[in-house]
């Protein structure tokens, strides 16, 4: 995705884009993206893990982006962005949008067993009491987190970006696969925007982080098979899927998600599998162990949170970006 150009130069007295350590280097593109300075931040901890912080420069009256996903660690990174958003609203910013590439406790948003939590929910409350006022999320795992909040929610997609990945390749006999039931919504855009067939991987999960395929629906013989997910954690679900795409006789299998969680023995599995690709957003950094890993591919979503960022500061449409 090219690089935005504002519509016209933003003051950097009016608009400030700050960065926790989860993802600085996302940050630092964003702002290059908007030819702006990232917020001056001193964060150090104490001698038993406590946060130390201190923004470094005067943000009274200003229109603030705190750039932070709440990955791995998640509690750390979580109670950092609260922490930093809590001195910019007692230090009396005009407004603070948390711009979360990658939201932590996403799968946990519904009471699907008895006596668990609504983790989603107690997060937004979390962001929320914080001091964020507006919401950018990046390809939530479900569209209904959206609700779980009292504030404006931008929730933005990964999809543009892999269709202009995928769109030049004119890969032949390509059907686009969802890996399971919950995500057609999500392949079928995609599915849609390459003019390519839509099928479904029939899957049972038995209990979190394992997975049982059942069966393929659609043709996928001698087709050259792209498995679409918001994000790939253990890869149990990745790896099962192309395996059964492949006994489906499909000729090929690749995949795409936004965000690489890669936990426990994800990497492996992705080397060891017969897939040939795996694309993912910067979201979340890769691990270094990931960056080895020669089937693994990133691409920036930092001009695209640019763009959405410059359009709330300057109050125009976000809903262009969808496309």
């Amino acid at each position: 995705m090219a690089a935005p150009k504002p519509v016209r130069a933003m003051n950097p007295d009016r608009i400030k884009i700050f960065s926790g350590s989860a993802n600085p280097r996302l940050a630092a593109e964003i702002c290059e993206n908007l030819a702006l300075e990232s917020g001056q931040v001193k964060l150090k901890r104490f001698s038993d893990g406590e946060i130390n912080l201190q923004v470094l420069e005067n943000v009274r009256g200003a229109d603030c982006f705190v750039v932070q996903p709440t990955c791995t660690p998640v509690d750390s990174n979580l109670l950092e962005l609260c922490v930093l958003m809590d001195a910019l609203k007692r230090a009396s910013a005009e407004r603070i949008t948390a711009v979360l590439p990658y939201y932590g406790y996403g799968r946990q948003d519904r009471k699907d067993k008895p006596r668990v939590p609504i983790s989603a929910k107690l997060v937004a409350s979390f962001l929320e009491t914080a001091g964020a006022n507006r919401i950018m999320a990046l390809d939530l795992h479900a569209a209904q987190i959206q609700g779980f909040f009292d504030v404006p929610v931008d929730h933005l997609y990964f999809r543009p970006v892999i269709v202009e990945y995928y769109k030049p390749q004119n890969i032949p006999n390509l059907t686009v696969v969802s890996p399971d039931a919950g995500g057609v919504e999500r392949a079928r855009s995609v599915a849609k925007r390459l003019n390519a067939p839509l099928a479904i991987v029939d899957k049972r999960r038995e209990e979190a982080n394992v997975a049982e395929v059942m069966n393929v629906i659609g043709d996928v013989e001698g087709q050259n098979c792209l498995m679409i997910d918001d994000l790939i954690d253990t890869a149990g679900t990745l790896v099962k899927g192309a395996e059964a795409l492949l006994e489906f006789g499909a000729a090929s299998v690749t995949a795409c998600a936004t965000h690489a969680v890669l936990s426990g023995p994800a990497i492996e599995r992705i080397t060891d599998s017969p897939i040939k690709e795996v694309v993912f957003s910067n979201s979340i950094p890769l691990s270094d162990a990931a960056k080895r890993c020669g089937r693994i591919r990133s691409l920036s979503v930092a001009p695209l949170l640019a763009r959405a960022i410059q359009s709330i500061h300057e109050e125009t449409s976000v809903s262009r970006l969808f496309e």
